[in-house]
């Protein structure tokens, strides 16, 4: 099973877009195959809920890992084959042969497009059909145990059915013989037209589990643990943001009874930083991706962001009511006893200071009754005194700044605590405001 990562938390996060500036999804998107990409960006936008399923696809990019093969299909030979399989098939197979002839001989009269493309798709479907068998003899080989051997057997059934036995004899052979387009014709795009689409789908999956692996391998990024929902919990170990070089490691661990983690600190210091390196490992853990952590360990839980909250004016929408609305929806999946984490950064910030200090602290304590596991990042230092109300339930981190002279010196490391050193005022006076 899977849950439907909602807009907000994709933009939040950056987690999409093929051509969008620093998207996680073009740091891993090195697939071969248009419906690679595709199979790709459904990773992202649905990541799984069950921890079976998560360790298990986990395993499966571990092992492609661990083989570190390259993907051997030439990409446009699959967009000849899909628009091979695709043609149209009137009638039963005599109907099919008698309209590949028909075809044939328009195509002499200068009648018919169609024909070329018929045989070219039928010569290109050959060649990667015996490409692909090459392919599933080379993974047997592997001394590797193989999380994905169900999808390969179910492929290497199909290409060794009874009816396609002639697919290794005309390997390379290009001048078949016109009897023969017909019969091997009417086996591919007819009698076998779903099971072929099918072996399509197993090597996007194939493309997909090779790129990503090469991405986590020359990276150095681990594979993460689910352990049953029930846990609720989130343990990471050296978390960096994917998309960030050099970027400096932090430590984090959660869970249901210790659920809410408070987060002060100077501007700039990386707070909001912090809060999408959590956030985007954890999409990638459900993914059953690799992440971007020493070690990672998590309860599926649906998570859910409110951090780049914008105006909409098409909808005469204000930033707070835009605001208001996705926490609305926040209230409405912890009330119904979903598992969620949320990345909660400044809410409210919409509305005077004292409102927002009331509804935040109120919030919070519905989450903590409630069971929820979030991090709250927050420049509101009295919101962090919770934690005497709930010391259990509550703890504080900050990121701090030393500041020598005019300037500022951020480390970027989580430590404990609420933030004494803050840099508003110092920042104010540079930009000509006299304090």
């Amino acid at each position: 099973m899977s849950f439907i990562a909602d807009k907000q938390t994709l933009d939040d996060l950056n987690l999409l877009g093929k051509y969008k500036s620093n998207a996680v999804f073009g740091l891993f998107n090195k697939v071969r195959t248009e419906g690679g990409e595709k199979l790709l960006e459904q990773m992202f936008r649905h990541p799984l809920t069950d921890a079976p399923a998560i360790n298990h696809r986990s395993g499966i990019f571990h092992y492609f890992g661990e083989m570190a093969l390259a993907f051997p299909f030439d990409s446009e030979e699959f967009t000849i084959m899909e628009n091979y399989l695709g043609l149209g098939v009137a009638g039963g197979r005599m109907t099919a042969g008698l309209d590949t002839l028909r075809k044939k001989f328009m195509h002499f009269a200068g009648l018919d497009k169609e024909y070329p493309i018929l045989v070219k798709g039928l010569y290109t479907s050959i060649a990667l059909l015996n490409q692909l068998k090459d392919f599933l003899s080379l993974l047997e080989e592997g001394i590797w145990e193989n999380p994905f051997q169900k999808e390969l057997r179910s492929v290497k059934e199909i290409l060794s059915a009874p009816g396609l036995e002639w697919l290794s004899k005309e390997r390379g052979n290009t001048q078949l013989p016109l009897l023969k387009i017909v019969r091997y014709d009417n086996q591919l795009r007819l009698i076998r037209r779903e099971e072929l689409a099918g072996i399509l789908q197993v090597i996007y999956q194939i493309d997909v589990y090779i790129a990503v692996a090469a991405v986590a391998r020359a990276k150095g990024f681990s594979y993460a643990r689910a352990l049953p929902k029930e846990e609720h919990c989130i343990r990471i170990r050296d978390c960096r943001h994917p998309g960030i070089d050099k970027a400096v490691a932090n430590s984090v661990s959660m869970r249901s009874d210790s659920n809410v983690l408070f987060l002060t600190g100077a501007n700039m210091a990386g707070k909001s930083t912090f809060l999408r390196s959590i956030g985007v490992n954890v999409v990638l853990a459900m993914m059953g991706a690799p992440a971007c952590a020493e070690r990672l360990t998590l309860s599926p839980m649906r998570i859910v962001s409110t951090m780049r909250i914008a105006d909409n004016l098409e909808e005469s929408t204000s930033t707070f009511y835009a605001e208001l609305k996705k926490l609305k929806y926040i209230i409405e999946c912890v009330n119904k006893q979903e598992k969620v984490f949320l990345l909660l950064d400044e809410i409210l910030r919409g509305t005077n200071s004292l409102d927002r200090h009331t509804g935040s602290s109120a919030l919070v304590k519905q989450l903590i009754h409630r069971g929820a596991v979030g991090m709250l990042a927050t420049h509101d230092l009295e919101l962090a005194s919770l934690q005497n109300e709930f010391p259990q339930n509550i703890h504080n981190y900050h990121f701090d700044v030393q500041v020598a002279g005019e300037e500022l010196y951020f480390d970027y490391k989580l430590k404990e605590g609420v933030c004494q050193s803050m840099n508003a005022s110092l920042l104010m006076k540079k930009i000509g405001i006299e304090l």
